[in-house]
């Protein structure tokens, strides 16, 4: 597709996504977060976790976590240094769950993003976008990337933000350091 479909108001964006014990937000825990900035820089962590998980992610995320463990306490801090004092705004493909999960390892008050997460998929179905047609739609093959992995979830995400946006070049005061 030439040219992008949305002008964004702001290019201080992260893009989030984050994988949980299960869609009971308040039994459910935070496992596994993918940050990637527009520059491209990117963060995945995957927290200490040992308690009960839906069929779901038994099936499709435990298999591909194999990194390291930390815990919440020492993911919020790399998490705040990687996104820095700018307050980005963080966008996820389906931003209401991952909010949550981000406001409860931060709190509301200490978690280090805009206020106002954004809803990627909102944002293209105000556009006529079919939300689970954005790949073929903006020419992005989502089999590069494993479904159901935090991190491969968010490049995937800026990759489709990217051309729907058409950016074309990242502000040197977002560049990575």
């Amino acid at each position: 597709m030439a040219g992008g479909v949305v002008n964004p108001y702001s290019d201080n964006v992260v893009f989030v996504d984050t994988e949980f014990s299960g869609l009971e937000f308040y039994l459910g825990e935070l496992i596994s977060i993918g940050l990637v900035k527009l520059s491209g820089e990117e963060l995945y962590l995957e927290l200490e976790y040992s308690g009960p998980v839906n069929e779901f992610v038994q099936r499709e995320v435990l298999p591909k976590l194999r990194g390291p463990k930390v815990a919440p306490r020492e993911a919020a801090a790399r998490i705040k240094a990687f996104v820095g004092d700018g307050k980005p705004y963080m966008v996820s493909e389906a931003g209401h769950y991952d909010a949550l999960y981000v406001y409860k390892l931060f709190g509301i008050e200490e978690q280090p993003f805009n206020w106002v997460p954004l809803d990627f998929a909102s944002m293209l179905f105000s556009h006529g976008i079919v939300p689970e047609d954005v790949g073929r739609h903006f020419g992005v093959d989502r089999r590069k990337f494993r479904n159901d992995h935090a991190l491969d979830d968010a490049r995937f995400l800026r990759e489709v933000y990217v051309r729907a946006t058409d950016v074309t070049r990242v502000p040197a005061e977002h560049e990575s350091r």
